[in-house]
Formats: C-alpha cells, structure tokens, sequence
C-alpha cells in the first residue's frame, strides 16, 4: 500500500518502496499469498502510473450526448459535474445557469442519469499557478476524466431508471431534507456524517479541524461504515430476522449506503473489505481482512486507475494497512494505551504522505484524535442518525431533541475553536523530496519493528533523524530567490535569502470583486492569498515572512494579505504612507491589531542589510497617498546582481526616479515592470537607461485590461529584452548564486 503514498510519481522509488513493504511482510511471516496479492497490486499501480494521462479525447462534434453519472454541484451562476459521452468517454462538464429560476431546477432535481443532447466546446484546464498549487488536470486524471466540455447549450433526451439513478435521487432529497429540517448550525455536520455532502461545511470550523488533526470526523470513514452495519444487523436480528437471511440483506444494503454517502474512497474501501469477509463467511470460507484488503486495493484501481492519485484513497488503505499490521504493537494493552498507540500508529504511517501532499502536519493531532475519535463514533454520528430518524417521522417531534442537542454541538464547537487557537501546533517543513518520503516510510517501518520490540529509545531515534532532515532541508541553500507568482490580475514576489536569513512577501495579489445578484454570488470565493500565495510559502516550508511589504492600496495588491497573515506568521508590515485610510487596507489593519504586528509607514530613504545584500526604498517621496506613482518602489543589491520592483508606478513616479537614482539603475538585471505593464508605465526614457536583461509582467491571462500593452511588450523586444509575463509563463522564479544567475518557469529553465 505504500505505493499509493507516492502516487504522483512515475519513478521506480514506488517499486524499492514495494520491496521494502515485502520484505518487512516476510520478516513478519506473513503468508506468500499476502506477499503475492500486495506485489501485484504494486505491479498493477506501476503500470497504470506509467499510462495515465490526461490524454487528447477524441474530437467532439458540434451536438452530442451526455449522460451525467454522479451528483453535481452548483457554485454561484455555474454548475460542474462529471458525465460521459455516447462512446463512454467521461468528461467534466461544465455550464453557466442563465436565471435564478433555472439554478433553483437544477438545486432541486437529481439528474443522474439523465442524457441530454448537447452542444459545446472542448476547454483546456488552467495550469496551477505554481507546483504546490491545486491543479485540475491532475484531478481530472484522479477521476478518469478525459477534459473538460463548455456546455452552452442542452436539451433533454432521455431519463435512465437505473438504481444508481434512484439512489442519487434519494441521497438529493436526504441533502434537502436535512437543510430543512435541522437547525442551520447542525446542516453542515449532519451532511457530512449522514451522506457525505460539505458543501456547508464552514471555511473557519474546516481549519479549525485541520489545525488538530481531525479533518477526518468531518467525513464518513470505515468506522462510520462499521457502526452503521452493525446497527442495521442487530436492528434485522431485533426484528427476528434469521442470521442468514440478515446477512444477505446486509451484503446488499451495504453497496447501496456507499453509493447514498457519496462513494469516497473510505467509503467504498470499508463496504468492499466488509463484504469480501461477509461472503467468505457466509459460504463457510475464511479470508483474513489483510487479504480482503489487498484484493480491495487491486479492484479499486483495476476498476477506477485514476483512483491511486485522490489523497483520500492513499489515506484510507495506508491508515487501514498500518492498523493490520501492528497486532503486536497494539495487544495486551490497557485500553487507554492503546487508544493511544492506535492514533500513533496511524499518524506515524500516514505522515510522510501528508508533508508530501498537505506540507505540514498536525503536532496535536496524536492528542486530539484520542478525544475527539470516541465522542464523534459514540454521540456526534449516532445522534444525528437518531435525529434524522425523527426528523423523518414527525418534525415538530424533534424540536425538543434539537433544543438539548444545539447548545451542546455549539459549546463543542467553540471549544474546537479555542483549542486550535493554541500556538505550536502545526510543524511546516514544506513539501520534502521524493528521496526524503521514501526515507521518511523506511524510518516509519523501522520504528514499528522497534515498537513491537518495546524499544522505545530506538523508535525515538529511527523517527527523529529523517524528520530533522525534511525540517532543514528546505534552509539549506546558499542562493537568493525572487519568485514572481502567478496570482492572476495582481503582484505578489517573495524574497528568499540564502540559508533562509529573511524572507520578504512583495504585495499579495488579489481579486476585483464584480457586483451581482444574490443568486449569482459564489458560495465560496476565490481567494488569491488563500489559494495560491499560501500554499506556496507553505510548500516551500516558509514558516515565517520577517518583512510583508504591500506597495499600495489596491485591492490586486492588498487582498490576499489577511489571508497570508491568518496562515503564516508575519514579523512586521511595510506600507506606504496615507494609505492606512483607504477601505482596501482595513482588514489588513483588522487582522495586524487581532495579531499585535507592527504596521510601519515606509518612504524613500529607508535601507537595511542582510549579509550581503542590501535593500533601499526609493518612493515615495512625501507622506500624501495619491495613487499608483506612490508605490513603494524596492530596490535590491547583491554584488552584480541588481532587481528593481516598482509596484503599479506609472510614467510620472519613473521620471522621478530617472532624476534621482538613474546612474543606479542602468543596466539593471532584473526589474518588475510597474502596472503590470500597463501602456501609462515603462516608458521609453525608463526602458533606454534601465536596459534590464529580464523584466517580469505580473499580469493574469486574457485580463480585460489587455495588461501588458502591446506597445510596452514591443518597446522591450525592439531593444531585445528578455520578457516574461506570469499569465502566459506561469510563475517566475529568479535565482542568483554570486556569479551567476537564471530565471525558472514552470514551463522552462532560462540560463542567463
């Protein structure tokens, strides 16, 4: 199982990790049937990782077919979901609701299995902004898809009766009962835990769950699995229903259920493990649940190839397979001990896969899960299975419950709350390299080989040494790196020194918010800090930004900036002076005073140093904030190397410049065209003397105000200067060792 921890990889690391994973089986006797079925699910996954892609569908014409084969989901005016074609081809669909009639059709009817007659285009996904980001296409591939279709138009076929159909239409009508039914502050939990719906789970409480390490509660697990099941037995047998005929009942209940909760991965890997057991049994055979398990894992991914790259499916088997194995480590133990060796057990396996996947971990999790597990398995989900019971038979019936229920769900909520404010619980190293997890899982194997032997000094050392190497390894660089971030229409740069000295964060990127109608509006906005800046100071194990500087107040500049603050600790914050004022500034202001951070007012004339290189502000020149030309324009130095960052400084604010600094900034190596290259800015006076040998556009793709002009784009390459644009080449890495230097995108390596 091991093999899935590393599934985005097409590398024979995933087959020495195979081999690793049978010779601990053999050195534990385990049977040579578990040795061969595990083999060949490695084999299996080896070979689907070397043939998935996301592969050119074949072409669609201009009206086709198809058939929707799972829910969907509605976010604001767009409704997204998976179908197939005529020829089975399974795509993403995608299809922009014209009315608030319409969106209410669509938020009430469950059309799996409705076929529809189409016309549309194929729409190719957007890169991720940058490595840590989220990016569609792997998730396209993770379900089997072969590309996305732009649906503009459609009309109504044909309706299939099939049961996956009249499940989907139940799992929709059980989503809706509960949002009417329950107390608004219960929808989100008992969507969750009944049916495997979060689309109401809240952004704050989500991270919450993640900072403690129980994201997993929010989810329907195997152990939700296992205790529905043995209600529904023992509620047949209370019936008097014979063993026999329960159990057969139960075989064809349990597929049922999974499909009703959504068909995640833990989901269908406990229903699978359950009925290959049941079977076993009921025909007067035996099968050890490792062997069932293994056999799961192999239909899994023989049924569903992309299956091996969704997080939760390598999650599920890998915790799954760690708690098979450590029958040793967990018997003859008093309960409490072994609640708490359980949750060490499956933290330890899983821990490498999450700083690969996540870039952090939860230091408290090992805490949290031994409270938190027992009281969401035996009072959170059974009560909101009994209230929904009641919710069924009489609504007003329930009321009472609800009265009792909600202030106690609510005190708990709060509680959750104040503990993950607590400090020092998330360790971020950022995401380790491929070597460093394979390290990571020998030093996990051998620290249960340890365990069984009860030699804890030995555990303490085989599991301390790789994880010091994954928290340094990201310091241990003797380079400065400038990465212009592709943020969309907006600027964000970070600053890294050598060895990690000082980090500085250059704006934060951000979204113009249009007006629209109520029914338009998304249920979860994009956020640019949040999405996108965050997670790459995470992966790159950025645990602390010395120095957030924002150039000026415009909200592509600004907004992200709460959003960074919330997640990564800032020291201090530079801002132009007379700005504070403005309305794009005050959640800044908000969260700075929530958190006690320093908000200084900078201006031309302030410097420092950090071993050898040296930063200066050259704008603005006065304390009266007018707009783009009072930027905080940064000038940076390190021997040859030479970067200037201009913010959305227009012509007048590089006159100014020119003035002052123009002997310093001939020749310059690297500058950060001001307003996004805007035809108001670098003008030809600033291009001639500057002659830079790279300038960086920090402009989105096809953004309404055609940034950069075609005229400023023109002025560089008449002078056959080196231009980069975020939008089009993605995100901008410069690096600078002393005597020499090189730009890096995502789609090329560039020596200078």
């Amino acid at each position: 199982m091991l093999v899935a921890s590393l599934a985005a990889h097409n590398t024979a690391w995933l087959l020495v990790c195979l081999l690793l994973l049978a010779s601990w089986l053999t050195l534990k006797g385990e049977t040579f049937i578990l040795s061969a079925l595990v083999i060949s699910a490695g084999l299996l996954t080896f070979f689907f990782f070397t043939t998935i892609r996301l592969t050119e569908p074949s072409p669609l014409p201009s009206t086709f077919q198809l058939t929707w084969t799972s829910d969907y989901t509605i976010n604001g005016q767009r409704l997204s979901g998976f179908a197939k074609t005529a020829s089975g081809e399974k795509f993403y669909v995608l299809y922009t609701l014209s009315s608030e009639q319409e969106k209410h059709y669509y938020e009430t009817t469950s059309f799996a299995g409705f076929t529809y007659r189409v016309q549309g285009q194929l729409v190719t996904p957007n890169p991720p902004a940058h490595s840590y980001a989220f990016s569609f296409e792997k998730y396209l591939v993770s379900k089997g898809a072969k590309g996305i279709v732009e649906v503009t138009s459609w009309s109504l076929l044909s309706k299939e009766k099939t049961i996956g159909a009249v499940l989907a239409k139940y799992r929709l009508h059980l989503k809706k009962h509960i949002e009417t039914a329950f107390p608004p502050s219960l929808v989100a939990e008992a969507q969750a835990l009944l049916i495997g719906v979060r689309d109401h789970v809240d952004d704050e409480l989500q991270r919450a769950y993640q900072k403690l390490g129980i994201t997993h509660l929010f989810a329907i697990s195997g152990l939700h699995v296992a205790f529905v099941s043995w209600l529904f037995y023992e509620g047949l047998l209370r019936l008097g229903m014979r063993k026999e005929i329960a159990t057969i009942v139960l075989l064809i209940a349990l597929p049922m259920y999974a499909v009703l909760a959504g068909g995640a991965p833990s989901v269908v890997r406990a229903v699978t493990v359950v009925e290959l057991v049941m079977i076993m049994r009921f025909t007067r055979l035996r099968m050890p649940v490792d062997d069932a398990l293994a056999i799961s894992f192999i239909g899994f991914v023989l049924l569903e190839p992309g299956v091996i790259f969704q997080i939760g499916f390598q999650l599920s088997y890998l915790a799954t397979a760690s708690l098979i194995y450590s029958k040793v480590i967990l018997q003859n133990r008093h309960w409490v001990n072994k609640s708490l060796f359980i949750t060490f057990v499956c933290q330890l396996m899983v821990y490498p896969l999450l700083l690969y996947h996540f870039y952090e971990l939860s230091i408290s999790s090992f805490l949290a899960n031994i409270v938190f597990v027992p009281l969401f398995s035996l009072i959170v989900l059974p009560m909101n299975m009994i209230l929904l019971i009641i919710t069924m038979l009489s609504k007003p019936l329930a009321q009472p419950f609800f009265e009792i229920y909600e202030p106690l769900r609510t005190w708990l909520t709060e509680a959750i709350l104040f503990l993950q404010a607590l400090p020092l619980q998330l360790w971020s190293p950022g995401k380790p390299a491929l070597w460093l997890v394979c390290v990571a899982f020998i030093s996990v194997l051998v620290s249960f080989y340890f365990l069984e032997a009860r030699h804890y000094g030995k555990v303490a050392i085989a599991l301390l040494i790789p994880a010091l190497c994954i928290h340094i390894a990201p310091m241990l660089y003797n380079e400065t790196k400038l990465t212009f971030l592709n943020v969309g229409q907006g600027d964000c740069t970070v600053i890294e020194l050598p060895f990690r000295r000082a980090v500085y964060v250059v704006d934060t990127g951000g979204v113009l918010r249009l007006r629209q109608e109520a029914w338009q509006a998304s249920n979860r906005p994009y956020e640019v800090g949040r999405q996108v800046v965050v997670p790459f100071l995470k992966g790159k194990g950025i645990r602390q930004v010395d120095v957030l500087l924002v150039t000026h107040p415009d909200a592509d500049h600004v907004e992200g900036a709460e959003e960074v603050m919330e997640e990564i600790r800032v020291r201090e914050i530079h801002v132009t002076p007379g700005s504070l004022e403005t309305p794009a500034m005050q959640d800044l202001l908000a969260e700075a005073k929530k958190q006690k951070i320093a908000v200084k007012e900078k201006m031309e004339g302030t410097s420092w140093r950090v071993g050898s290189v040296n930063f200066h502000y050259l704008s603005p020149r006065d304390t009266h904030y007018e707009g783009n030309n009072d930027s905080i324009v940064l000038f940076m130095q390190q021997g040859m190397f030479r970067a200037l960052l201009t913010g959305d400084l227009e012509e007048a604010g590089e006159r100014q410049l020119l003035t002052q600094y123009g002997h310093q900034l001939a020749n310059i190596t690297v500058l950060k065209a001001g307003h996004h290259g805007s035809k108001t800015s670098s003008s030809e006076p600033f291009v001639e003397l500057l002659q830079p040998k790279l300038t960086i556009f920090s402009a989105g793709r096809n953004n309404r105000y055609h940034h950069p002009h075609k005229v400023v784009v023109e002025r560089f390459r008449q002078r056959q200067l080196a231009t980069k644009i975020t939008g089009v080449d993605g995100t901008i890495e410069v690096v600078f060792g002393g005597d020499y230097w090189y730009a890096q995108t995502e789609k090329d390596l560039v020596h200078k």
